[in-house]
């Protein structure tokens, strides 16, 4: 099962942007080795216990039957590109003890100088050549994880039958029977930590090769200059809570009867601090990032039965502390539809019983995903933590030292603070919509980013008769380097909720989280096997009649996908 980009960890701009072949000089994610090493805990521990956990074992089962079928013919189709992936693919299939009849990754150019528009096209390419080499074959069966790949297999073989039984056309074989098994997808993930370091190391590779040569954008030919850099983007600041406490304060709502689970999202996960990147001068009075206080919940409140909230003080009462709410707010949970900054508006507040002052714990942090930008000349650290192209955070820049226009007095609180009410349920940094999110989240894996776009020179996989057998640092300008990557999924330090938000997150929300030419040689292996050692070679005592397995590396059997 391949690795996906995390989507807690980058914004949904980036989880599009990295899988999309022309963003990198080395290809990006489908078409880097490194990323398909770093599955797991590494090639190094990996390969000795064969990738345990991260093969699907029903098609590994499936394909141990297809191996000891002598009239089958066992293929692993890949849109990898054979001349980086080749021996990594080879060794997690050896480590696994999977043979199969040939092993076909796609090479820059086809047999005939062909050029491909889409690893899908190679490999329906290949599958149409393999079909009328074994022209006696009954059936053939391809294992595909994709929808829009089972879409397209299953529409290239009712295209090919037909055309086999077309009128005045010289038929090159009977028409054969095709079925393609959809098989579920299965996200993984990288260590966050691990997949940080090696998008770092993409990085640096593709700016090597920019200061050596230029880079040409393979699909459009338009030269690409851009030096990229790795940037982290802040959501909000806020006194963390930790996942016990979380729950603990949950206990302090209940639903009114009939309303149901689905209506609510269930929060407590912070007492907010900015809406935003933090400035100097506030994160002083607080602490600073890991600063620790102690809260006590005094009320509780339900705004229009679409928020309910807890109102909390400092313990002790004269420690020092800041939030842009009118007081200290914790949001347990919301109605659909109901916006977080509307807890600012609750003025009936109903103490809590002695029972439910419940005292707590918090940290000081914030909610942080990381992007892949272009390097901006002259960007300071404050304007890195925005997204887009630096020109916009000086409408949010919100007086670093002082809160600017876009913050509303509210009374002081009672250590002489001062607070503000948001006006809106702002997005970080004031950027306009679409400014940090969106962008293409599809996987397009093997095509090459969100668009499944490949590069005009692909070819047709390589053949391999020998059943299978074969053999840094992080950078960013934000404060203190990226403190916060342990705020990425269901930290056990921070408690944040689960599930990445497909919407704008705002402050309530948890952090949800080549060169050369190469070929292949068209001739295919007999259909029945002996022993033989080498790609490309096979029995040649096959009476050529059985089946064919396409074992299609995307339905998950092996822990590599494109």
């Amino acid at each position: 099962m391949s690795p996906l980009p995390n989507p807690k960890l980058w914004i949904g701009q980036t989880v599009g942007y990295l899988q999309t072949q022309e963003s990198f000089a080395n290809g990006g994610w489908w078409h880097d080795n490194h990323i398909l090493e770093a599955t797991g805990q590494g090639i190094e521990k990996e390969e000795p216990r064969a990738w345990d956990g991260w093969w699907n074992e029903q098609i590994v089962n499936l394909v141990e039957l297809s191996m000891r079928q002598r009239d089958a013919l066992t293929v692993l189709l890949t849109g990898r590109a054979e001349h980086t992936f080749a021996d990594l693919i080879k060794r997690m299939v050896a480590s696994k003890k999977l043979q199969a009849d040939m092993i076909c990754l796609k090479p820059q150019v086809g047999p005939m100088g062909q050029r491909f528009s889409s690893t899908m096209h190679f490999k329906q390419v290949l599958l149409e050549d393999l079909v009328l080499t074994y022209g006696d074959a009954e059936e053939i069966r391809v294992y595909e994880d994709r929808p829009k790949h089972v879409k397209g297999f299953r529409d290239f073989f009712e295209k090919f039958n037909k055309s086999l039984l077309a009128p005045n056309t010289y038929s090159l074989r009977r028409p054969i029977t095709a079925e393609v098994i959809q098989v579920a997808e299965v996200a993984t993930t990288l260590d966050p930590v691990t997949e940080t370091a090696e998008i770092q190391r993409m990085i640096n590779s593709h700016n090597a090769s920019l200061a050596s040569h230029t880079f040409t954008n393979n699909s459009s030919g338009r030269q690409q200059h851009n030096r990229l850099q790795l940037k982290r983007t802040i959501y909000f600041t806020g006194y963390l809570i930790s996942p016990a406490d979380t729950a603990k304060l949950l206990t302090l709502m209940s639903l009114p009867p009939g309303m149901p689970e689905s209506e609510v999202k269930y929060l407590a996960n912070n007492i907010l601090i900015t809406p935003r990147p933090c400035p100097k001068s506030i994160l002083d009075k607080v602490g600073g990032i890991g600063a620790r206080q102690i809260w006590q919940v005094t009320h509780t409140a339900i705004y229009e039965s679409k928020i309910w909230a807890a109102r909390v003080q400092p313990i002790p009462s004269s420690a020092s502390f800041y939030t842009e709410n009118p007081v200290p707010i914790i949001v347990l949970a919301l109605r659909k539809g109901a916006r977080p900054i509307d807890a600012g508006r609750i003025q009936n507040w109903q103490p809590v019983g002695t029972e439910k002052q419940f005292v707590f714990e918090t940290v000081v942090g914030e909610k942080v995903q990381l992007r892949v930008e272009p390097e901006v000349e002259g960007e300071g650290e404050y304007e890195s933590l925005f997204a887009g192209n630096g020109k916009t955070f000086n409408k949010r820049r919100y007086a670093q030292e002082e809160g600017g226009e876009d913050a509303k007095a509210a009374p002081s609180g009672p250590q002489g603070q001062r607070g503000y009410v948001n006006d809106e349920n702002r997005r970080p940094g004031g950027l306009p919509n679409g400014g940090y999110r969106g962008g293409s989240q599809n996987r397009g894996r093997g095509g090459g980013g969100g668009n499944n776009r490949n590069p005009p020179h692909s070819g047709r996989g390589g053949r391999n008769g020998n059943r299978g057998g074969g053999g840094g640092g992080i950078r960013g300008r934000g404060r203190g380097g990226y403190k916060s990557l342990d705020d990425v999924g269901n930290s056990p330090r921070y408690g944040q909720g689960n599930g990445y938000q497909n919407h704008q997150p705002n402050y309530d929300d948890p952090p949800n989280y080549t060169n050369g030419i190469e070929s292949y040689n068209a001739a295919f292996p007999p259909m029945a096997r002996q022993e033989a050692g080498g790609y490309g070679n096979g029995n040649s005592n096959s009476n050529g009649n059985g089946s064919g397995n396409a074992w299609n590396n995307n339905s998950g059997g092996l822990p590599y996908g494109h």
